[in-house]
């Protein structure tokens, strides 16, 4: 997650994302930069080197716990 209002757009995030899913975006922030953004959500998986690299502590990386689902079992007759 980006805090797009802090962000200055050094694009130290995107070079050090593995899965590249943070592009900078076309539109500026408050400030005039062209801010992170998480481009492809569903590919992060939450390696936190951009958050290591940002010089600015703009991003916060969390993992979203995923539920399992379990299909109920079928009755069997004796």
């Amino acid at each position: 997650m980006v805090d797009i209002d802090t962000c200055k757009g050094c694009s130290l995030c995107v070079v050090a994302c593995p899965t590249d899913v943070i592009e900078l975006a076309d539109q500026v922030n408050g400030k005039g930069y062209h801010y992170a953004y998480m481009e492809h959500p569903d590919a992060c998986t939450g390696c936190m080197n951009c958050g290591l690299v940002c010089p600015d502590s703009c991003i916060t990386v969390y993992r979203v716990k995923k539920v399992k689902t379990v299909e109920p079992l079928e009755e069997v007759q004796l």
